[in-house]
């Protein structure tokens, strides 16, 4: 187990991620493949892809809800290691800043969906909402070809940063650049 974690720690400080199983090929609709995949990764500097998905509570959220808030959107699993121990910094960032119109909206693409992230969320006491993806329909609009990755989102619906694989978001770099974001208008 220690050796475990040591490479988690490892991978977070690489910033790799897991391998979230899409590719670049396009799905096989006869062998029931519905997913939605995008050749390229949206650009920095241009607004974010608008989505609507069920959170926990069974409650459909959109980005649109979120405008005028910097967002953190977050693409992870419960699988995935590195996501899993990125989360706890993601916690704190977010009762720190949310006051200030910082939300983080984390992407689940787990196919079991609540039955899998609630135990997850309860055991981390994550407060952030939790939506689902487990058609993958939003990650492949969004590139998403390993995990975790991250985009921030300024207040005016523009995608301002990317960041590939895990991350501690209460670091003071993290921080900055979120910041950055929150004091621009």
């Amino acid at each position: 187990m220690r050796h475990s974690w040591v490479l988690l720690l490892f991978a977070m400080v690489l910033g790799v991620g897991c391998d979230s199983g899409l590719t670049e090929s396009p799905p096989d609709p006869e062998a029931g493949q519905t997913v939605a995949f995008q050749k390229s990764r949206p650009t920095i500097g241009a607004p974010a892809e608008e989505f609507t998905l069920i959170d926990l509570e069974g409650k459909w959220l959109s980005l649109a809800d979120y405008k005028g808030k910097v967002v953190l959107l977050n693409f992870w699993a419960t699988w995935c290691g590195p996501c899993r121990v990125e989360m706890p910094s993601m916690e704190i960032v977010y009762k720190d800043l949310k006051d200030q119109g910082f939300e983080i909206l984390a992407i689940s693409s787990d196919h079991q969906g609540s039955v899998i992230t609630r135990p997850f969320v309860e055991a981390k006491a994550l407060t952030f909402p939790i939506l689902h993806d487990a058609d993958y329909r939003v990650s492949g609009a969004y590139g998403i070809r390993t995990l975790p990755m991250s985009y921030l989102i300024d207040r005016q619906g523009t995608l301002r940063h990317r960041v590939f694989g895990a991350r501690d978001w209460n670091s003071p770099e993290a921080r900055e650049l979120i910041q950055n974001l929150l004091d621009a208008s």
